[in-house]
């Protein structure tokens, strides 16, 4: 069994087509056929089922793909931890983000991570299924809550998240510094969309006090609520990573209590993935904005 042999079966695998196959590794279908009778005969098991002009996987075929994908990964973790032995200090990093606060917060390190590692490539992306991304080594590193309990992923406890009750200060309540979880059910709100992660948790939180939440206005776009309650239109319910990124002292932000809506961030990663120079520095940075930016002062969440 030889390496090239592996991918030319990923690569038929991808395409369940020997022809489309073969274009794709730059060789002819002939070549790429007798490749991969020479594997097969090595294993002594089919690896496809020849249907015609179609093909499919079999279940030694299944087998080798998911051991095909450890090999590669491995060897390319391989090549990353001898490259940072030689002090190569360049490369590539990929960081997913839930969408608002937590991409706000990602992208404001940009700078700072770039003027510290400048020949790395670093693209942010703020993604609703970053930890399915993770999952799919689409991505580097996520940065999200809610993490599911997956033994794929590492964790990494960044800091606990809470959320605030916002107003205008023209607001009714404007002059509480408290209010009561229950109170929530009888206020105009202006949220995002259900599919977002925040207000997954901020329905969660009222289906567990026996009530549902009926926005009177929802946008994906934070810069659009804020404009909307700084406007009196109604009250909104953002984390204290948003305020602290975006309040320019125009909003009373008014404490839920009873209980509060209060969430654990954490860093996730593949567990099987490498994480290199880069990450890690992006890991460091994150940990000391969350420290001088006193996010995770006085929260406590509930597990």
């Amino acid at each position: 069994m030889e390496l090239r042999q592996l991918e030319y079966f990923m690569a038929i695998c991808e395409e369940l087509h020997f022809t489309r196959a073969a274009e794709n590794l730059g060789i002819t279908q002939p070549t790429l056929s007798h490749q991969m009778k020479a594997l097969e005969d090595a294993l002594g098991i089919p690896l496809f089922d020849r249907l015609g002009k179609k093909i499919a996987i079999t279940e030694a075929g299944k087998i080798l793909q998911e051991q095909c994908r450890k090999i590669f990964s491995n060897l390319k973790s391989a090549y990353e931890q001898i490259e940072e032995l030689q002090k190569v200090k360049r490369g590539k990093l990929v960081v997913g983000a839930l969408p608002g606060d937590l991409s706000q917060l990602a992208s404001k390190l940009l700078l700072e991570f770039h003027h510290k590692y400048p020949q790395v490539q670093i693209k942010i992306f703020g993604l609703d299924d970053v930890v399915e991304r993770v999952l799919q080594n689409e991505i580097d590193l996520a940065l999200t809550l809610m993490a599911p309990e997956d033994e794929r992923l590492t964790k990494i406890p960044l800091y606990n998240e809470e959320f605030y009750l916002t107003v205008s200060y023209d607001h009714p309540l404007a002059d509480r510094d408290k209010v009561e979880f229950e109170e929530i059910k009888d206020i105009p709100l202006v949220l995002c969309p259900i599919n977002h992660k925040c207000r997954q948790l901020i329905d969660a939180a009222c289906s567990s006090a026996g009530f549902v939440v009926q926005p009177i206005i929802e946008s994906t776009d934070v810069d659009s609520i804020l404009s909307l309650v700084k406007a009196g239109v109604g009250a909104t319910i953002l984390s204290r990573t948003l305020l602290s990124l975006e309040n320019d002292g125009s909003l009373k932000v008014i404490k839920i209590e009873n209980p509060a809506i209060c969430k654990e961030i954490t860093i996730v990663h593949h567990k099987e993935k490498y994480i290199g120079f880069a990450a890690r520095g992006f890991i460091d940075l994150l940990t000391a904005y969350v420290k001088e930016s006193k996010l995770n002062e006085g929260v406590y969440c509930e597990k």
